[in-house]
C-alpha cells in the first residue's frame, strides 16, 4: 500500500513519468509559397494557368501552390529534354559524374532543410527523413556518379549507350528518395529526363530542381512537371519518350503497360506489395520483434515492400504476440516534426480513408483488432499502429495492399506451409525470414517468389543492391549494376 501511495504521489507531482517532452525540429524548410514547372533549366508558369494546393498531412494546412501541367507543358518539357540529349549523351562520363557528385554534396549540405521539407510535405517522422531518406538519396547520386566513367565495366564486351529521353513518374511515399533512384542512373548513362512527382508530395522534387540549377547542370537535361493523374498520363504517352520508369500502384502500372504495348518504348515498373515476414520458432524473438516493427510501421506502412503479413510459427505465436504488443505500446504516434515520434501522419485524407475502410472490413470479417491506446492529434491524418489477428488467407486485409500501419497475423506449422502461405499472393516484391539456422533461411528464401528476401533483418537498402519485384509487383530493377542497365541499350 505504501509503495502504491508513493507511486501515485510521484505521478501527481511529475505527471506521466514515461511521457517525453515535445522535441520539435526547428530547422527551416524554406518552402516557397508557389512553385512553377522546371523546364529547360528554369522555373516557368504553367501554360494551363492552373495551380493546385499542397496540403501538409500533419496539420492539414496549405504549405505551397504547385503548378498543374497540361499537355502543352509536357510537350515543352520533352522538347527541352530532346534538345539537350545529343550534347549530354556525348559528354565524357567523367564530366557527367562530376555533376552527380555536385548534386550529392549539395544535398548533403542542405540535408536538414530537405528533411524538414520532406516531413512537412509528406508526413513521415523527421527522424526517418533525416536519418534515412535524405542520406540514402545522396548515396544514390554518389554511387551512380562512380559508374558514369566506368560504363564499359557494366556489361563487359558490350557497349552501353543511352536510350534518349526518359519519362519518370514517382510516388508520394518516398518523394526525394524515389527521385534519386530514378534520376541518378538515367543521368549517369547520358539520358535526359522528364520527371513527374506525385501531386501530394511535389515540394522536395521542386526544391531539388533548385540544386540542379545551382550545380549548373545543362539546361533541359532534367525537367520536372507537376500535376495529377492527367499530367502523369501525358508523360507516359508522349511519343518522344524512349523509356518510361514508374513506381506506384499496381492498377496504374497495368494501365501503363497496356498504353505502351506495341510502341517500342522500354518500361520498368515497381508496383505494390504484400510482403511476408516469416518468423520460425528457432529465431531470436526479441530481434524478430524489432524487425517486425520496422517492417510494417516504418514510414507509417507507406512502403511497397512493407512486411504487412506476419507469418509466425504456431509454437511461438503467444510469445511473439505478447512481446509485439508490449513493443507497440512504446511507439509514439503524433506530430512528425517531433523528434520523439515513431509514426507520423498518413499522407492524405484519401489514403487515411482507404486504410480505415480496409481495417473495418477486416474486423467485420472476424479479425481480432489490437491498437495502441494513444491520443492522436486533432488536426491532420493519423492512424494508430494496428494488429489484426485471427485472419485467414481469404481476408481482404491479407490479400489487398493496405499501405498503412496495419499488420495481419497468420500462423504456420512447417516450413513448407510457411512458403505456401507466403507465396499465396498476387504480389512478389519482398519477404523476410527469421531463423537461427542458415540452411533453413537459404532453403526457404530460394522458394519465395519475391524480388528481395531479407534474412534476420528487414528494410535494408543499399545503392549497390538491385531492388524490384515479380508478378503484380512489377518488373525491372532499380539500384546496382542491374538497375543501371535498365537505362541503357547494349550494342
Amino acid at each position: 500500500m505504501a509503495i502504491k501511495k508513493k507511486r501515485v504521489a510521484r505521478e501527481l507531482l511529475f505527471g506521466d513519468l514515461w511521457e517525453f517532452d515535445p522535441a520539435p525540429e526547428t530547422a527551416p524548410a524554406f518552402i516557397a509559397d508557389r512553385y512553377g514547372l522546371f523546364i529547360n533549366g528554369e522555373f516557368v508558369a504553367p501554360k494551363s494557368k492552373k495551380w493546385i494546393d499542397s496540403i501538409s498531412p500533419r496539420d492539414e494546412k496549405k504549405i505551397s501552390e504547385i503548378a498543374l501541367a497540361g499537355q502543352a507543358d509536357v510537350n515543352a518539357a520533352y522538347a527541352a529534354a530532346a534538345r539537350a540529349f545529343p550534347a549530354w549523351s556525348k559528354l565524357p562520363g567523367a564530366e557527367r559524374g562530376k555533376y552527380l557528385y555536385r548534386l550529392a554534396r549539395l544535398l548533403q549540405d542542405r540535408a536538414r532543410e530537405f528533411a524538414v521539407a520532406e516531413t512537412i510535405d509528406g508526413g513521415k517522422p523527421i527522424r526517418e527523413a533525416r536519418d534515412f531518406d535524405v542520406p540514402m538519396a545522396a548515396a544514390h547520386f554518389f554511387y551512380h556518379a562512380g559508374w558514369a566513367d566506368k560504363l564499359e565495366y557494366a556489361a563487359p564486351g558490350r557497349d552501353l549507350k543511352a536510350l534518349g529521353v526518359v519519362g519518370q513518374v514517382i510516388p508520394w511515399n518516398f518523394p526525394l528518395l524515389m527521385l534519386a533512384w530514378k534520376l541518378a542512373p538515367a543521368l549517369a548513362l547520358g539520358n535526359t529526363v522528364v520527371l513527374k512527382p506525385a501531386e501530394t508530395t511535389s515540394v522536395t522534387a521542386l526544391k531539388f530542381a533548385e540544386l540542379i540549377r545551382d550545380v549548373g547542370l545543362p539546361k533541359g537535361v532534367v525537367n520536372i512537371v507537376t500535376g495529377a493523374g492527367e499530367t502523369g498520363a501525358a508523360v507516359v504517352k508522349h511519343p518522344t519518350a524512349a523509356k518510361i520508369a514508374f513506381t506506384g500502384s499496381t492498377g496504374v502500372g497495368k494501365w501503363i503497360q497496356r498504353e505502351l504495348a506495341g510502341t517500342g518504348k522500354r518500361l520498368t515498373l515497381e508496383l505494390g506489395g504484400k510482403g511476408a515476414n516469416i518468423v520460425f520458432e528457432d529465431a531470436a524473438i526479441d530481434q524478430a520483434v524489432e524487425g517486425i516493427i520496422n517492417g510494417i510501421f516504418f514510414n507509417q506502412g507507406h512502403v511497397c515492400c512493407a512486411g504487412s503479413r506476419l507469418l509466425v510459427q504456431e509454437s511461438i505465436e503467444v510469445e511473439v504476440l505478447r512481446k509485439l504488443k508490449l513493443r507497440m505500446k512504446s511507439l509514439r504516434t503524433g506530430d512528425p516534426l517531433d523528434k520523439n515520434t515513431d509514426i507520423g501522419a498518413i499522407n492524405s485524407k484519401r489514403q487515411w480513408e482507404r486504410i480505415t475502410e480496409l481495417v473495418d472490413a477486416g474486423v467485420s470479417e472476424g479479425a481480432e483488432i489490437y491498437q495502441n491506446d494513444c491520443t492522436l492529434p486533432k488536426k491532420g491524418f493519423y492512424f494508430p499502429p494496428t494488429l489484426l489477428c485471427g485472419v485467414t488467407q481469404s481476408h481482404r486485409v491479407v490479400k489487398e495492399e493496405i499501405f498503412g500501419p496495419v499488420l495481419s497475423v497468420l500462423t504456420f506449422r512447417t516450413p513448407d506451409e510457411a512458403v505456401e502461405k507466403a507465396n499465396n499472393t498476387a504480389y512478389g516484391l519482398s519477404a523476410g525470414v527469421w531463423t537461427d539456422k542458415g540452411s533453413k533461411y537459404l532453403a526457404v528464401a530460394s522458394q519465395l517468389k519475391a524480388g528481395v528476401v531479407w534474412g534476420n533483418s528487414f528494410n535494408k537498402f543499399d545503392p549497390a543492391s538491385p531492388f524490384g519485384g515479380f508478378k503484380e509487383s512489377g518488373f525491372g530493377r532499380e539500384g546496382g549494376r542491374q538497375g543501371l542497365l535498365e537505362y541503357g541499350e547494349l550494342v
